[in-house]
C-alpha cells in the first residue's frame, strides 16, 4: 500500500515539473520602431512588430495598452502555438502632435515574463496652416481669424487701436466701401482699401472708451460693407473690456482718495427651490477722505438684479446694496457674480459673489 502511494507521488510531481517547464516566450524581431519623419497631414501610420513563440506552450495576449491615445494597438487574438509567429500592432495619429515622440505599448500575456513593452518613436512634421485654418470666420470671400474683434482692455484716457489682420479667399479683388454702420465711439479702417486675391490685409479698429460711457465687458455690433457680389455686408463685434483711467498718485494722495469697501464679498444661500427668488444686502462704505461714485454696477447675468440706495458717499458715510437670484431654469450648483466700477484707484473694479444650490423640487 505504501508503494502504491509512493508512486503515485513520484508521477504527480513529475507532470508537475514537466507542466511547470512549459512555458511561452515571447522573440521580437524588433522591439522598438523609429518612423523616422512623418508628416502630420499624411495622417495615421502603422507599424507590425511579428514575434515568435519560441517557448514549448501556446502563446496567448491577454492585453495590450498604450500609453497615449494617439497609439491604437491590435495583437493576435488566437493562441499562438510554439515555433509559429504573431504579431502586435502600432497605429499611430500625428494630427495636432508636431515635434518628436515616443510611445510605448504594454503587453500582457501568458509568457515568461508575463508583461512586455514596445517602443514607437518618431518626428511629426507639422502640416502648412492653410488660409482656413488661419482664418476660420468667413463672410463671402473675405476671412477674419475670429467673428469677434477683441480690443482687450481699454481705459478712458485715451483711445485705443489695434489691427486685425483680414484675407481675401477669393479669385477677385475686394473693394471695401465708405459705407459702414458702426456706434459713434468705434472708428474703423481698411489697408489696403482694395484687396488682391489670396492676400492678407489689415481691419484697424479705434476705440474709444470715454465716448462708451460704459465699464466692463462691452460689445458692439459693425457692419462693413464690400464690392462682392454676394455677402457684401459683414457683420462683426468689437469687445473691450473698458476701465477707468487713474494717473499716477503718490502715497499722500491715495490717502485722501475715497476707499470702498464691502462688509463681506460672497454670499452662499444655500439650497433653494427652483422658480423661486431670494435676496441679500451688501453694507459698502466710503473709508477714505474724498468723496466716492459709484461709476456702474454689472451683474454678469440676467438672472441677478442689484439695486443701491446711493451712488455717492461722503467719507465714512455706508450704503447698502441688494441682490436677488432668481432661480428659475437653472439647476444645480450656481455662482453668479455683480462687478462694482467705483472711483477708488486702489480698487476700481470689484466682484461680488453669490452662491446657491438649486434643488429640482417645486
Amino acid at each position: 500500500m505504501k508503494s502504491r502511494f509512493l508512486l503515485a507521488t513520484i508521477l504527480l510531481f513529475s507532470l508537475t515539473i514537466v507542466s511547470a517547464q512549459e512555458k511561452a516566450k515571447f522573440v521580437f524581431e524588433e522591439e522598438t520602431f523609429d518612423f523616422g519623419k512623418i508628416k502630420e497631414e499624411n495622417g495615421h501610420v502603422s507599424h507590425k512588430f511579428v514575434f515568435t513563440n519560441e517557448g514549448n506552450a501556446p502563446l496567448i495576449i491577454q492585453g495590450v495598452r498604450a500609453s497615449c491615445g494617439c497609439t491604437t494597438p491590435a495583437w493576435s487574438k488566437e493562441p499562438v502555438p510554439p515555433g509559429e509567429k504573431g504579431f502586435v500592432m502600432a497605429k499611430y495619429n500625428p494630427k495636432n502632435r508636431p515635434g518628436s515622440f515616443r510611445k510605448s505599448l504594454t503587453i500582457t500575456s501568458n509568457a515568461e515574463p508575463a508583461t512586455k513593452t514596445l517602443y514607437i518613436k518618431g518626428m511629426v512634421e507639422t502640416q502648412p496652416k492653410t488660409a482656413a485654418d488661419m482664418y476660420r470666420h468667413k463672410v463671402g470671400d473675405l476671412r477674419f481669424k475670429y467673428q469677434s474683434l477683441n480690443m482687450g482692455k481699454v481705459t478712458t484716457d485715451k483711445p485705443m487701436t489695434r489691427t486685425f489682420d483680414i484675407y481675401n479667399d477669393g479669385e477677385k479683388a475686394i473693394t471695401f466701401q465708405e459705407k459702414v454702420q458702426k456706434p459713434e465711439h468705434i472708428s474703423i479702417n481698411f489697408q489696403p482699401n482694395v484687396l488682391e486675391p489670396k492676400t492678407k490685409g489689415k481691419l484697424i479698429i479705434t476705440f474709444n472708451a470715454k465716448g462708451k460711457n460704459d465699464f466692463g465687458f462691452v460689445s458692439d455690433a459693425i457692419r462693413i460693407y464690400t464690392d462682392e457680389e454676394k455677402d457684401s455686408e459683414k457683420t462683426l463685434r468689437v469687445v473691450a473690456t473698458i476701465e477707468e483711467y487713474f494717473p499716477p498718485m503718490t502715497v499722500a494722495q491715495l490717502e485722501q482718495a475715497p476707499k470702498l469697501v464691502f462688509n463681506e464679498t460672497t454670499h452662499d444661500f444655500g439650497k433653494m427651490k427652483k422658480d423661486t427668488r431670494v435676496s441679500t444686502e451688501f453694507i459698502f462704505t466710503n473709508t477714505g477722505k474724498s468723496e466716492l461714485n459709484i461709476r456702474k454696477v454689472k451683474p454678469n447675468c440676467g438672472c441677478t438684479v442689484s439695486k443701491l440706495d446711493k451712488y455717492t458717499l461722503a467719507p465714512g458715510e455706508s450704503g447698502i446694496m441688494s441682490v436677488e437670484f432668481n432661480s428659475t431654469g437653472r439647476r444645480g450648483s450656481q455662482q453668479k457674480s455683480v462687478v462694482i466700477f467705483s472711483n477708488d484707484p486702489s480698487a476700481p473694479t470689484q466682484r461680488l459673489i453669490i452662491k446657491a444650490r438649486v434643488e429640482d423640487v417645486s
